[in-house]
């Protein structure tokens, strides 16, 4: 295997590309809700049947250029340098789509996707059907942290929380935390974000099997911060662009709510 796509599944994706393509052309013309799924596969020259086959529902077909970002922040993680901590890769990342002017970064102001961007945002079953994208994005996330808090070679980062212009500090695991932080009687310990945590079984001591399932718990609440952070900036940057404002003119300060956004991550995490 040389790790590129076969033929078949390079035709698959041409033909997935095809038929939201063509659904999203027309989305842009008449609008999402007065579009047919029948309308749909005759200007993509497939039949209704081939386009479920792709497409489980009407809103998938707008929302497929979102399907390779689904896993991102996962893969981010994954493939960080040694030296990087998961916020400090994620907090890269995204200022580089910033540079780029990624879409996903809500930093671009091409007529094309300043329509798309409004006709999803402006539709409530996309934005609905958006949500379930940034849950799998989280649980794909949650996963990929968990599993580099505990990989054999991982060590602890602890640092203050970061400037601006310092990349943020790691995510700590749930170990970090001081033994003697839940005494009997104590209240939790604070966690991500400063929320309260949970406490363990039996006089504030954890019970059989509690870290894991705490340290699954942080994991998640730490992705899902991560998210909604990188969401947040997206939606701003679009709003300001949707408003006038051009992508040069918003880019200055969308790095720089993008450094306190990760900072703030940072120093809680």
């Amino acid at each position: 295997m040389d790790g590129h796509p076969s033929l078949r599944e390079r035709k698959k994706q041409r033909t997935y590309q095809a038929i939201s393509d063509a659904a999203i052309a027309l989305f842009l013309e008449q609008g999402f809700d007065q579009v047919s799924v029948a309308e749909i596969a005759a200007a993509a020259m497939v039949s209704k049947p081939t386009l479920f086959r792709y497409f489980p529902t009407k809103e998938d077909l707008a929302l497929y250029r979102f399907a390779d970002h689904e896993g991102e922040a996962s893969r981010v993680v994954r493939d960080r340098a040694p030296e990087q901590s998961p916020l400090q890769a994620l907090h890269a990342h995204f200022r580089a789509g910033l540079d780029r002017r990624d879409p996903v970064t809500g930093l671009c102001d091409d007529s094309e996707v300043l329509a798309f961007h409004r006709l999803l945002y402006g539709t409530p079953s996309l934005v609905a059907r958006l949500y379930a994208y940034t849950t799998r994005s989280e649980e794909a996330l949650a996963r990929t942290l968990y599993e580099a808090a505990h990989a054999p070679e991982a060590t602890p980062h602890r640092a203050d929380a970061p400037s601006a212009d310092t990349p943020p500090a790691d995510v700590p695991s749930a170990e970090e935390a001081p033994a003697d932080a839940h005494g009997p009687g104590a209240g939790a310990a604070p966690g991500p974000l400063g929320a309260p945590g949970l406490p363990g079984a039996g006089a504030g001591l954890p019970g059989p099997g509690e870290p894991t399932r705490l340290e699954a718990l942080t994991a998640r609440l730490t992705a899902s911060q991560v998210i909604a952070a990188q969401r947040i900036l997206a939606l701003d940057n679009w709003r300001r662009i949707a408003d006038g404002e051009s992508a040069d003119e918003v880019y200055p300060s969308a790095v720089t709510a993008a450094d306190h956004a990760f900072s703030v991550l940072g120093s809680h995490l």
